[in-house]
């Protein structure tokens, strides 16, 4: 995987094969070999190599030249030929895509299968991948282009540089990518807690979680009909326990206020009425009436004839015979 620009200095071969692509024919006669090889060996003197001095260096130059001669053209037409017609998913490894390279070279040019050049080869195909990578980012543009680089695992500082974005929008786009991973860890998470569980109890699971729809499709694999039903499932269980919640409190509050009048006896109405006037002797507001008659356990029926005044409680307590 390509994570940053490759910038080292070109290997000697490589500049070699460089040179002679701008060689015309006449500068390999026999004649005038001699001084293009004299002239090529002070200008390669000057990109840092030492080669008009170095016996070595020269053989690799006179062999360069006569492999050129042989063939009939440059290496480098043949290189950067087979370098230009790599597509995106040639490249996705890039040992892969240089071994395909050097093997469709090799018997043409056989250098290509020296040890030292396969890792130089391996370069260019890295720095073509990245261009090609690159080339796709923007196309796709915006934030799915960022994305699309943040996933080939590219140094963020190469992101940036190439993309033309600032350290601010590259963090932004950054951290959203990684808030996703997390999430898709969170889910796999929860999936593999529920291993063992049936299908319905999974879901239930990951519902309970708020995991999206879709999440549970593509990280989980799930259907969205099965996730549909269990939601359907789950509203009709909801619905059953609030009805029964429903019904308790409904209970609850009907036990708390008592008995109605209907449901009581003359004897019970006139124990409760006397409780009452009791209370009043402390207090004639209604709301105070209300609070100390709940505390002492009077029905809520026969609290509100009171607070609706004495003539009410006194009216009451006649039709209960008292």
């Amino acid at each position: 995987m390509t994570t940053n620009e490759t910038t080292d200095k070109q290997p000697l071969w490589l500049l070699i094969e460089e040179k002679i692509l701008g060689l015309s024919s006449g500068d390999l006669e026999a004649g005038k070999l001699e001084q293009t090889i004299a002239d090529m060996a002070r200008a390669l003197d000057d990109t840092g190599h030492n080669v008009s001095k170095n016996g070595g260096n020269m053989i690799h130059l006179r062999r360069a030249l006569g492999a050129r001669i042989k063939v009939g053209n440059a290496l480098m037409e043949d290189f950067n030929a087979a370098v230009s017609s790599l597509k995106l998913e040639d490249v996705t490894d890039p040992r892969v895509a240089t071994a395909a390279l050097i093997s469709g070279l090799k018997d043409k040019w056989p250098v290509l299968s020296d040890y030292d050049s396969r890792g130089d080869i391996l370069k260019v195909v890295e720095n073509t991948r990245l261009d090609l990578y690159t080339a796709r980012a923007k196309e796709l543009g915006g934030d799915e282009g960022i994305r699309y680089l943040i996933a080939d695992g590219l140094a963020s500082e190469v992101i940036i540089n190439r993309m033309g974005i600032s350290q601010e929008e590259f963090a932004r786009v950054d951290a959203a990518v990684k808030a996703e991973l997390a999430e898709i860890a969170r889910v796999k998470s929860l999936f593999e807690e529920a291993e063992g569980k049936s299908v319905e109890d999974k879901i239930k699971k990951l519902i309970n979680e708020n995991v999206t729809d879709e999440s549970m499709i593509e990280v989980c694999g799930l259907n969205q009909a099965t996730i549909d039903g269990v939601k359907k499932a789950m509203e009709e269980e909801l619905k059953e326990k609030q009805r029964l919640a429903e019904e308790e409190a409904a209970r609850k509050k009907a036990e708390a206020e008592g008995p109605s009048l209907e449901n009581m006896s003359n004897d019970d109405i006139i124990a409760h009425i006397e409780s009452i006037r009791e209370i009043m002797e402390f207090t004639d507001k209604p709301d105070e009436i209300r609070t100390m008659s709940e505390q002492s356990n009077i029905p809520k029926a026969i609290i509100d004839v009171a607070v609706a005044g004495p003539d009410e409680l006194d009216k009451l307590e006649e039709k209960a015979g008292g």
